[in-house]
């Protein structure tokens, strides 16, 4: 059925969307256990690195790990850049694909066949999610209740915030 828009952007709607987005984004899932071991490797790596980007600034390197983080997340994930990535307790699926953005579960909309009761298409992050979680060594963090988004960090590196935050417990324990 033709649009009685004048103007419809590329890739908004739930069919354009569908073909790479939701075929990566449920791999994402189904290998959420190697995926999290591998980010706990880079993000161990990241925190051993956390002496040259505080000599360098974390100001400094934040917009290049933006475009690293922006891309890889981008096409694993279907990221949005929120800044404060959930990905390891949410079994690899990101809650901010909701279209109701909710970070806590479900919204009770759920179709019988497991898809979004907004976009009829795209299946339920978070059955996705509770999928992924099961499939991950830490998938017990799916249960953690989840701070509301805080929309000012949105475009910005949750790998650096993450880093700085762990650096700063360990020089607290010490």
């Amino acid at each position: 059925m033709p649009s009685t828009n004048t103007y419809d952007p590329a890739g908004a709607g739930p069919v354009s969307r569908q073909g790479r987005k939701y075929t990566v984004r449920r791999w994402s899932v189904r290998n959420a256990r190697f995926l999290e071991w591998l980010y706990i490797v880079f993000a161990d790596m990241l925190l051993d690195l956390h002496p040259l980007w505080k000599l360098i600034g974390y100001q400094r390197i934040e917009g290049p790990m933006v475009f690293i983080e922006k891309h890889s997340k981008g096409f694993l994930f279907d990221c949005r850049m929120c800044g404060q990535c959930v990905l390891s307790s949410t079994g690899m699926a990101c809650p901010m694909n909701c279209p109701k953005l909710l970070r806590n579960g479900p919204c009770g909309g759920v179709r019988s066949d497991g898809n979004c009761e907004v976009e009829p298409d795209m299946p339920c992050v978070w059955t996705e999610a509770w999928k992924g979680s099961q499939l991950m060594k830490n998938g017990d963090a799916i249960n953690t209740v989840q701070l509301p988004h805080d929309q000012s960090l949105r475009g910005t590196s949750s790998w650096l915030r993450a880093t700085a935050e762990k650096a700063a417990q360990r020089k607290a324990m010490k």
